[in-house]
């Protein structure tokens, strides 16, 4: 008996110019082309995507659109310096020095750049359901939500919205419409309900339209969002934190032992 031959693997219906800024896009993310290196020529990448030189073009407006290179038609295309960023969770639950920015902004921006957190607002609402059941609130509980954007070097980089069980919020610093010096971390502490584990979900997903318009994103790119639920003693939930960044900038890392 002749045993079927294995499918071929489907066809990639994209336009080619989107393919290729596909290919380009993740050399530029896994560090094979640097920060600062050169991209091929055009007259290299058309005999490598066997393209023609205005499908090349466009393959490179893409990438230059959602900041990765930089450079003019007829000139040296080069990848951006300090686009890739790494994003290390555990440093937002760290405590704030006074007069010190919060951990987690400068751990961010990394050496040479400038972060910064812009407040939106903050208000009573009912939670998304994944939230109010990370929460552990019931049918109908509310929470106070605290909005904000994180801008690095001027751009913004991350869409964050915390939640916080209103019985805990309500009449303290959560629930004023200004930054908290310190950070939350300090003023849960301070609270009595002092962060001992952070839990994050991460996926990947197509942007929200105010996620969209919020981050500036191009094309159809898409985002990273973390929910991370923070636990105080007892394994009590005091925080959950929705956070939205733009997917092809940066990269969550985790450290943590073998078990």
């Amino acid at each position: 008996m002749t045993l079927p031959s294995p499918e071929e693997p489907p066809f990639d219906p994209r336009p080619l110019h989107v393919r290729i800024a596909a290919d380009l896009r993740d050399e530029v993310m896994n560090g094979e082309l640097a920060p600062g290196a050169r991209l091929p020529s055009t007259i290299l990448l058309k005999a490598r995507f066997d393209a023609s030189s205005a499908t090349i073009q466009k393959a490179l407006g893409l990438l230059k659109d959602e900041g990765l290179v930089v450079g003019r038609a007829g000139s040296a295309v080069t990848v951006r310096e300090h686009r890739q960023r790494t994003i290390r969770p555990a440093a937002s639950l760290a405590l704030a020095a006074a007069d010190e920015p919060y951990p987690w902004l400068a751990d961010a921006a990394g050496p040479g750049a400038h972060a910064v957190s812009t407040f939106v607002e903050v208000r009573e609402v009912a939670p998304p359901a994944d939230v109010a059941t990370a929460l552990g609130l019931q049918e109908g509980d509310l929470a106070v939500l605290r909005q904000q954007v994180m801008r690095i070097d001027g751009e913004p980089a991350e869409l964050v919205r915390s939640y916080y069980p209103s019985e805990i919020a309500r009449g303290t610093a959560l629930a004023e419409a200004r930054k908290i010096k310190g950070g939350t971390p300090a003023l849960l502490a301070g609270l009595g309900f002092p962060p001992r584990l952070g839990v994050d979900r991460v996926s990947a997903r197509v942007p929200t339209q105010e996620e969209y318009r919020a981050l500036g994103l191009p094309g159809d790119l898409p985002v990273l969002r973390t929910l991370r639920t923070v636990f105080s003693d007892d394994r009590r939930p005091v925080e959950v934190t929705v956070m939205v960044k733009s997917g092809h900038l940066y990269e969550l890392r985790y450290e943590f032992p073998p078990s």
